[in-house]
């Protein structure tokens, strides 16, 4: 693998900005205040920031891919690879697909979340960013829980989610404009997926069950688990009892701060606070991080939300830069329990970003390393000439 340096950038070492070097040997970060030594490929970092790759640890853009329209599909692969081409170009290094695993036919499906798994796996050798299956389980989906329970203890899945979108379910199916959304999404006729939802409702009583086994499964295989959605500070009690420790969009301050009480980790959608707000009404991020009650802002349903928000936190002067970063690459790291990324440090893994932010709100991602290479590169002048070949030596008999 070629070595990569990179000469003079501000690079976030700890909790400060610092004008210095980076060195990439391998798959690491083999030194930070560099000389560029024989690293035969060089990149001027000069007047760009330096920052850890960001991880996303909860991303489900890539269903745009794979249905731009409703009824529309287009092959899991082709809609893998663009998606991996849009994380990276927007400096996601580590990115967990959110696969939402209903008890809807259609997109959200058990079978196309088998598939995406699948696919995954097979398609990860090609992948620039580094790519993980995040299982996001409808709780009423009780007829799949066998076979979920197989994939977790088979160790392929890598975040595991209890979501619980039936009472949203049911309250939409009095919105025409909303009904009409979750029909077409399944394929079915209004009639048809009327007697669905009558079918799972029945069967309500058996869900705390189902959850507890499921929970007991990924504790034994230790993966790490999220609730989605907590209402009530019991509610996200109740979840880290069973070893979910990680509170994803809770929906109000109180659920939040017995979160943040407790130690959890506390993800919002980084499009909240890009925009300026929930776009269901709920929850204000910014407001939940200046108050300390946030630790990971993930891309949601968005890839180029995480870097956006990162600097829109900076200039509303909610954080500076160098805490707001940690939003999206120490914090995630730290949450989905990978301690080698998320930081520049040496030794760890060369997850590296490097980004013109000379246009205020507007930060432009200039080049990429992913686990050591080389994988996006915006401006081909920052390429410095190749470090001259020592030259054996010549004997003169």
């Amino acid at each position: 693998m070629t070595d990569i340096f990179l000469e003079g950038g501000r690079a976030l070492i700890g909790s400060e900005l610092v004008e210095t070097s980076v060195l990439v040997s391998g798959t690491d970060i083999a030194e930070v205040d560099a000389s560029r030594g024989r690293a035969r490929l060089a990149i001027d970092a000069c007047n760009l920031l330096v920052l850890p790759g960001i991880v996303d640890l909860h991303g489900d853009a890539f269903e745009r891919q794979m249905m731009p329209r409703a009824g529309v599909d287009f092959p899991i692969d082709v809609a893998l690879a663009d998606s991996d081409r849009q994380a990276i170009s927007n400096g996601i290094t580590t990115v967990f697909h959110a696969t939402t695993c209903s008890w809807e036919p259609g997109l959200r499906s058990v079978d196309n979340a088998r598939g995406l798994m699948e696919a995954i796996e097979r398609q990860r050798p090609q992948f620039a960013a580094d790519t993980r299956f995040h299982l996001r389980h409808e709780t009423y989906n009780l007829d799949a829980e066998a076979e979920i329970g197989q994939w977790l203890a088979e160790g392929r899945v890598d975040l595991f989610a209890f979501n619980d979108h039936m009472d949203g379910t049911v309250g939409d199916m009095a919105k025409p404009r909303k009904r009409n959304r979750m029909v077409e999404r399944t394929g079915l006729s209004g009639e048809e997926f009327d007697r669905l939802v009558e079918r799972v409702l029945s069967r309500a009583s058996e869900v705390p069950a189902s959850v507890s086994r499921l929970a007991a499964t990924a504790r034994a295989a230790e993966v790490r688990m999220l609730s989605h959605d907590d209402a009530t500070p019991a509610m996200r009690q109740e979840y880290r009892a069973l070893g979910a420790d990680i509170a994803e969009f809770p929906i109000n301050e109180e659920t939040a701060r017995a979160a943040a009480a407790a130690g959890d980790a506390i993800v919002y959608g980084a499009p909240n606070v890009v925009r300026g707000g929930s776009h269901t009404g709920w929850t204000r991020a910014s407001d939940m991080i200046a108050k300390g009650l946030c630790s990971v802002l993930a891309s949601d349903y968005y890839y180029p939300a995480q870097l956006l928000a990162a600097f829109r936190l900076a200039a509303d002067g909610v954080l500076p830069l160098t805490e707001a970063w940690n939003l999206v690459s120490a914090g995630p790291a730290r949450a989905t329990g990978l301690t080698d990324r998320g930081v520049l440090a040496e030794g760890r893994r060369a997850d590296v970003l490097l980004v013109d932010d000379s246009v205020p709100l507007r930060p432009r991602p200039i080049a990429v390393i992913s686990g050591g290479k080389l994988v996006h590169l915006a401006d081909a002048t920052r390429l410095l000439a190749a470090a001259a070949t020592p030259r054996e030596a010549v004997v003169v008999a």
